[in-house]
């Protein structure tokens, strides 16, 4: 299934103004952005995405979800990549950077899709540490080298002695990348876009950079065929009647900081809604980027449904802390239904290796929400 135009153009601008806005920020300030990896226990229904049933009518169902992955993990494309080095290529920012040793690896963004695509190449070995939002299991023991959320900390990196750096605008502070290059470490920086047009051209860039082009060939492959067979199984799930299909924002929270954030259109959310088949009500009200949320704006929206990131629910004590906090959700239709799907925080927003994933565990949430739950949980 070929992507929309207009699909294309959101997911074009989503990660690139999702980058600019959470740059920098910090667990108590004012800038969202995913926090620590989440507790185990999400459990994916095993039944193909292609093989389900969906419910009647998604926009009157009642009751919350969580989307889970069946598979949360990263599978390399080989477990040794053909690799030529030294490599000197030219990064996003027009520098010149040779790369002659890459034993220790260290790749940093704000949604983690630089680890997941080194990891992807079958170099996973080779990464020595890792941001707050690489969250997958494979990079689980990792240490941080960020903190306050996403504030890169200088002399934790320097202390894993890396010998290539791959990151990009989107974390900082950009002092702390510009001494690591000062320090004699090749530093490459790469695009903030993170989107569905752009997958190919990130996975091509962070494989030329390792001296692994052949691996970087055989990732992207894999990945387009997991998304268009992703894309033509929600097709088949949602609603042939457009005015069927459940209407839905993407709410970001953080209760004990006191942020509230309806994510609109540029913010990333918008081409993720919009790649379930389902309508964006951001959009509707001409909500751009990543705004504080008004009770105004979210009665207006009235979504059938709300996304959160897991943790963000957690830290308004789930569906019924946020009703109790955000009385504007109960005049919506999702707060009448409790409508709300959470998501692993370093998994949402994520565009990379995992994309398929990610909409195929959204989509069961969306339109099979029963598929996943256990028996004793389902009507």
């Amino acid at each position: 299934m070929s992507t929309r135009p207009r699909l294309r153009r959101a997911l074009a601008a989503a990660l690139a103004a999702l980058a600019i806005g959470l740059a920098g920020c910090t667990a108590t300030g004012a800038a969202p952005g995913p926090t620590d990896a989440d507790p185990a226990g999400c459990e994916a229904s095993t039944t193909p995405l292609g093989s389900l049933t969906p419910v009647a009518d998604p926009k009157d169902w009642t009751g919350p979800s969580t989307a889970c992955m069946a598979d949360p993990g990263i599978t390399a494309v080989t477990d040794a990549p053909e690799q030529s080095l030294p490599v000197t290529i030219l990064d996003n920012q027009d520098t010149e950077v040779t790369i002659s040793d890459t034993s220790r690896i260290l790749a940093l963004d704000l949604s983690g899709s630089l680890a997941a695509t080194v990891f992807g190449l079958g170099l996973g070995d080779s990464v020595v540490g890792r941001d707050t939002s690489t969250g997958f299991p494979e990079a689980a023991d990792l240490p941080l080298v960020t903190q306050n959320g996403h504030e890169l900390n200088g002399e934790a990196i320097l202390a894993l002695e890396p010998t290539v750096i791959l990151t990009d605008s989107s974390i900082g502070p950009w002092d702390v990348v510009l001494q690591m290059r000062d320090s004699g470490i090749p530093v490459v920086v790469l695009t903030p876009q993170r989107n569905l047009d752009n997958i190919d051209d990130l996975v091509t860039q962070v494989a030329a950079a390792l001296g692994v082009p052949a691996a970087g060939e055989a990732l992207n492959a894999r990945i387009a065929s997991e998304i268009a067979a992703t894309m033509t199984d929600i097709e088949a799930l949602a609603p042939a009647d457009p005015a069927d299909r459940p209407r839905v924002m993407f709410l970001y929270v953080r209760g004990n900081a006191g942020i509230y954030y309806i994510f609109g259109e540029g913010s990333g959310a918008d081409a993720l809604i919009q790649a379930l088949g389902a309508v964006d009500v951001a959009e509707e009200i001409d909500w751009q980027g990543m705004r504080p949320m008004t009770a105004e704006a979210l009665i207006d929206a009235a979504p059938d449904v709300l996304i959160m990131m897991t943790k963000g629910l957690e830290s308004v004590d789930g569906v019924d802390g946020l009703l109790e906090r955000i009385p504007a959700v109960a005049e919506t239709p999702a707060g009448q239904h409790r409508r709300v799907i959470d998501m692993s925080d370093t998994e949402v927003m994520s565009f990379g290796p995992r994309t398929a994933a990610v909409l195929d565990a959204l989509a069961r949430a969306l339109y099979a929400p029963t598929s996943g739950a256990p028996a004793d949980e389902q009507p």
